[in-house]
């Protein structure tokens, strides 16, 4: 049975995407067999495969208008369930349903046994689409920002997966924290990383994700990074994070 993992911060611009993708094409390169989803209405995750939802995606197998077969793509890293601002909808489409909080999980659950790893790329909010994504995960990886405001943000993220576990979903467990955007010349990043590491111990991953450029060019190429430069700090540094996570869980499930 695969491990349904989603990556979640409601604060914007931390490298939540950019780890969703990479991390995804990083593990799917070790020969697991890896499935994203893009449960993001911005679709960044998408478009950095370079794939487009086309009316369809997510969106479309929540609503009826299509079934999951007909919605994933096969790219030539990973498997991808798109998706594109149609989907900022479905908390409306949602809204008179019982089970609203958990729509995905029932789109996710049947694919488990087709994949090993299943990982979900939320919006940076803490709404309906995040509240179904916890649903719907065994774990959350939660990519990190070094600075102060990321740490009030951690903490309102940790009380929203707290209720989530208490009332719909058990068994939901912190996969890790992964810094992002780590520039270890500043005293803040510094201070604010040994903060993390104090509260959260060895969920902290030992890998942390610097600053590089080749990771802010490469969703513009449609590639992720390992395609698009191997050889960058960026790659190396996401390509060591997937090794971590699959040693983590030891090598597959």
């Amino acid at each position: 049975m695969g491990k349904i993992i989603a990556l979640s911060n409601q604060k914007g611009g931390v490298g939540k995407t950019t780890t969703a993708v990479n991390v995804a094409c990083c593990v799917a390169a070790r020969g697991q067999r890896v499935l994203l989803c893009d449960f993001d209405p911005q679709g960044n995750a998408s478009s950095g495969l370079g794939v487009s939802a086309g009316g369809k995606g997510i969106y479309g197998v929540l609503t009826g208008q299509c079934t999951v077969q007909q919605a994933l793509c096969r790219t030539r890293w990973c498997d991808l369930l798109p998706a594109d601002i149609n989907l900022a909808a479905i908390e409306q489409e949602l809204a008179g349903l019982e089970d609203r909080q958990q729509a995905l999980r029932g789109v996710l659950s049947p694919l488990r046994s087709q994949y090993d790893y299943i990982f979900i790329d939320c919006p940076p909010s803490l709404g309906l689409l995040t509240i179904n994504a916890l649903a719907a995960a065994d774990t959350v990886l939660v990519p990190m920002q070094c600075e102060y405001y990321a740490l009030e943000g951690l903490t309102q993220l940790v009380s929203t997966i707290r209720t989530v576990k208490r009332s719909i979903n058990p068994p939901l467990d912190i996969e890790g924290i992964v810094l992002t955007m780590y520039d270890g010349r500043t005293n803040l990043t510094l201070q604010v990383a040994e903060e993390i590491k104090r509260y959260f111990g060895p969920k902290v991953f030992k890998t942390v994700v610097p600053r590089n450029v080749r990771l802010s060019e490469a969703p513009s190429h449609g590639k992720p990074i390992i395609a698009y430069d191997r050889l960058s700090r960026g790659a190396e540094a996401y390509t060591a994070i997937a090794d971590e996570l699959l040693r983590r869980n030891k090598g597959g499930r």
